[in-house]
């Protein structure tokens, strides 16, 4: 590992390390341009080399521009610069930032394999290597494999797929209005307003159209040991639209029910999962759907189920207390919302049939029974939301995948 005492001139190994210090921060996931590695190599000569605490202020004040990237960056710095023996003695006494000091975040994984790439220095030849990795074949594969059968790598390929997902804004139309030259609605006092202007003649008729926002989403995911690894990897897909919309809520449940909405707003992703799992206890545990949907209902639907959300159900519906209270709470919980739809991954089985007790008294009160175990039901998910809703009857809707 390289060390901050074997740092030079700029013209030496100092701007050696430096760049290549900048290069597994942007393989890391933070923006670093040439111009911040130049003004790193300039304010480098303006400080005492010698001293890490002084090292580690200057880099993070140039290359770090957002709060989320600091926890990445103190990693990255801790691993490229590895101290040598005889620093030991001044690290004690080195006022180092709090974040620095704490245990590698979970982000971490992510700063080793990018300064664990075999070559640094060819950045295009890198950014090729990741783009030939899978063949087209290979893609046709990865979309129709099931998320249960997947290896780590191919689990890494897909969750990269879901980040770059985007879902259409499903707009509704509100009750207020606002300027629209397109409106079917007369602004007249805009219009009179504008009058005074020509003295009284009415020249511009101004219009007023409805204000349309997107419809919010609230998710409810199972995260019983059945589920477990599907709702991992939709916790990734909600993650990724949860910043261009911001009316996202998500719940998990297993024997209780955890509001994870504020851990899932993290701009990093693994960061924000890591904050799930950690605010979660009965997670990969049993399953008590009644019950949770119970607690949601009381407790949450009145506040997030408002202004026509649409629900997402993410369940096998393997309920071992089935009984009238689990239709109960379904049919509360299909009253209170403008659209349910449930995603259930043993859809996947061609011959799947409604035979067990929790799954026979959860269908009649969803609008839409669907799929969610790999990449092509997701993309089946985002195009049913962008389609106006259907009419108020369950429809089963099967995937060919």
């Amino acid at each position: 590992m390289t060390t901050i005492d074997h740092l030079n001139p700029p013209t030496g190994h100092m701007a050696d390390n430096v760049i290549g210090f900048a290069r597994a921060l942007r393989a890391a996931g933070i923006p670093v341009g040439p111009g911040a590695v130049i003004d790193a190599l300039d304010a480098l000569q303006m400080i005492e080399i010698g001293s890490r605490a002084d090292v580690y202020a200057t880099l993070e004040a140039i290359f770090v521009k957002r709060h989320e990237h600091a926890l990445i960056f103190a990693q990255a710095f801790d691993l490229f610069f590895r101290a040598a023996e005889d620093w030991k003695h001044m690290l004690d006494s080195v006022p180092l930032p709090d974040h620095a000091k704490k245990k590698p975040p979970p982000a971490s994984r992510r700063v080793q394999e990018a300064l664990a790439q075999p070559s640094m220095r060819d950045e295009t030849q890198e950014v090729e290597q990741q783009e030939l990795r899978l063949s087209v074949s290979d893609k046709e594969i990865l979309q129709k494999k099931d998320f249960a059968q997947m290896s780590a790598a191919e689990i890494a390929e897909v969750t990269r797929a879901i980040a770059n997902m985007k879902l259409p804004q499903a707009e509704l139309r509100t009750r207020r209005y606002q300027p629209d030259a397109k409106g079917l609605r007369l602004d007249m006092r805009r219009t009179l307003r504008s009058s005074l202007r020509t003295g009284g003649e009415i020249i511009e008729i101004r219009k007023l159209g409805r204000i349309e926002k997107p419809a919010p989403i609230v998710a409810l995911l199972d995260i019983s040991g059945s589920m477990s690894e599907y709702t991992r990897l939709f916790l990734h897909f909600l993650h990724a639209i949860t910043d261009a919309r911001k009316r996202v809520s998500v719940f998990l449940f297993g024997t209780r029910l955890t509001n994870v909405t504020r851990a899932l707003r993290a701009k990093d992703p693994d960061e924000a999962l890591a904050s799930c799992s950690s605010s979660v206890e009965d997670w990969a545990g049993g399953t008590r759907i009644a019950t949770s949907l119970h607690s949601f209902n009381k407790l949450w639907g009145r506040r997030v189920l408002g202004q026509g959300a649409i629900v997402l159900l993410i369940s096998d519906g393997l309920e071992r207390e089935a009984d009238a209270k689990l239709a109960f709470e379904m049919d509360r919980l299909h009253r209170s919302c403008r659209r349910l739809i449930w995603l259930n991954p043993l859809l996947r089985y061609s011959g799947f049939e409604a035979k067990a007790q929790g799954i026979k008294m959860m269908l009649p009160h969803v609008d839409e029974f669907r799929p969610v175990h790999n990449l092509t039901s997701m993309e089946g998910l985002i195009e049913a939301l962008s389609a106006p809703p259907p009419p108020h009857h369950m429809s089963r809707i099967r995937s060919a995948a």
